[in-house]
């Protein structure tokens, strides 16, 4: 089996695992996301298809691994940045006060409001050892993005 096919597979269920998870989060459990941690999710949205498209080419689905590979990378700086803005190194963007805050129904706004965990972007809604999930997104796409480097780089297994 290639590096490539073997890269791109692990990549997509990585991937898709880790944005799974931040549904969960969100939906399971109600923790809204910010504007930041929603563009941190693009590229799992993208990184995932092409991953898989990678592997389904073997070999020759070098482009896109490497292309999904720099999104990973982009992601792994913005996290960075999003980690850096929780832990008050730099400001946030203004427009960042709880995405999506805003009730689907007039008849359960009393409702939502309960359950609603609203967060902006410079606080972090959960943390684990210390790290919030803006941290622990920034990891898991740099070691997305080492993947596809051995990927593109690698020989036959």
């Amino acid at each position: 089996m290639s590096a490539v096919r073997i890269a791109g597979l692990a990549i997509g269920v990585l991937a898709a695992a880790t944005v799974g998870g931040a549904l969960v989060f969100e939906h399971g459990f109600g923790y809204v996301p910010c504007m930041l941690c929603l563009w941190e999710r693009w590229p799992y949205y993208l990184g995932v298809p092409l991953a898989l498209f990678a592997a389904g080419l073997g070999p020759k689905g070098r482009a896109p691994l490497a292309l999904a590979g720099l999104l990973f990378a982009g992601g792994a700086v913005l996290s960075a940045y999003h980690a850096g803005v929780e832990w008050s190194f730099w400001p946030g963007p203004t427009s960042c006060a709880g995405a999506d805050a805003a009730p689907t129904s007039a008849g359960g706004l009393l409702e939502q409001m309960r359950t609603t965990r609203i967060v902006p972007c410079d606080r972090a809604a959960w943390r684990l050892l210390g790290i919030s999930l803006a941290g622990y997104s920034g990891l898991i796409s740099a070691a997305l993005a080492a993947i596809a480097i051995w990927g593109v780089r690698g020989r036959r297994v």
